[in-house]
């Protein structure tokens, strides 16, 4: 009788255990015109079913609504692009319980292999010192920030002691890398404009003064963009400057724009679209979205780190 109960026992813990996808997945994408970009997959099991957000290399994340999990094997039919003939596939097989192996299948001869691994989870106290805020940008020339791609396709430069876009091209990020830090920064917004300032290259702190309807809460500005919508939504403004004030320790972060907090110590669950790479565990620089919108400024722009970590 013992026996058969450890039977029981065993078939029902069986049929009950977790999903080895379950969980956080980073991906680093090498992307066909070359660099690397970040995908991101959130899956959680209810009732043994598979709930699955995904992070693609651009845009914001999204609820995967098409996907078949069989064992270790997990296949999802993503969104069709604009100019697509078919969906999208990512198949995927566990290899081990922290390593996701597969392809992206975007057409029949269309296919980039993917290699995914458990997401960290950066679980970091807060410093209880910072150094002094040291300027990063001295307001005269490109010192200490490098093109992202074609250096022929910047269109950045100085003037007036602000960095400047002239108009869309490259991305602009800093040649130093960061972890844990305070930032400052102030930005100077055309009308309809579109931008980001990303930190550790893999997090977009969006930045717009398009009108209010063109996008929902989680992409206006000072969102963290496609996942956390401010909780105040502050008016825009145009052709003044506009002042962010921007802690990140681990995957908590707190921003506060023209002295007013917006996001108070929430919680960065992966990647937004246009991250550098996947691997969020590594120090990452800080990058300017140059490729929406000309005609930003930057000014003021100062870093503090933990004492003691640099």
């Amino acid at each position: 009788m013992r026996f058969l109960l450890l039977l029981v026992a065993a078939a029902t813990a069986t049929l009950h255990a977790a999903s080895p996808f379950a969980g956080r997945w980073n991906f680093t994408v090498n992307m066909p015109n070359g660099g690397t970009r970040a995908s991101w997959l959130g899956i959680t099991e209810k009732n043994g079913t598979l709930e699955v957000w995904y992070q693609p290399t651009g845009g914001n994340v999204y609820r995967v609504e098409e996907l078949n999990a069989d064992g270790n094997k997990l296949t999802l039919t993503l969104r069709a692009g604009a100019n697509a003939k078919s969906k999208p596939k990512w198949e995927l097989e566990a290899a081990g319980k922290d390593k996701l192996i597969g392809v992206w299948k975007r057409s029949v001869n269309n296919s980039t292999p993917l290699e995914g691994t458990r997401a960290p989870e950066l679980h970091r106290p807060m410093p209880k010192a910072w150094t002094k805020p040291e300027p990063i940008f001295n307001g005269k020339d490109l010192t200490g920030w490098e093109p992202i791609g074609s250096a022929a396709n910047s269109h950045w430069t100085v003037k007036d002691g602000a960095l400047l876009n002239t108009t869309k091209g490259a991305n602009l990020r800093t040649k130093a890398t960061y972890q844990d830090f305070r930032l400052h920064f102030e930005v100077n917004y055309p009308d309809h404009a579109n931008s980001g300032f990303y930190l550790r290259g893999r997090y977009e702190l969006q930045l717009e003064s398009e009108p209010l309807n063109a996008n929902p809460p989680e992409r206006r500005i000072g969102s963290i963009y496609g996942r956390i919508a401010p909780k105040i939504d502050l008016p825009r403004q145009t052709s003044v400057w506009d002042t962010f004030d921007v802690t990140l320790v681990g995957r908590t972060l707190t921003s506060i724009r023209n002295g007013v907090m917006t996001l108070e110590a929430v919680e960065i669950e992966g990647p937004t679209g246009g991250a550098i790479d996947g691997n969020e565990a590594e120090p990452g620089p800080f990058y300017i979205q140059g490729d929406h919108t000309g005609g930003l400024q930057f000014r003021n722009i100062t870093v503090s780190v933990p004492r003691g970590a640099r």
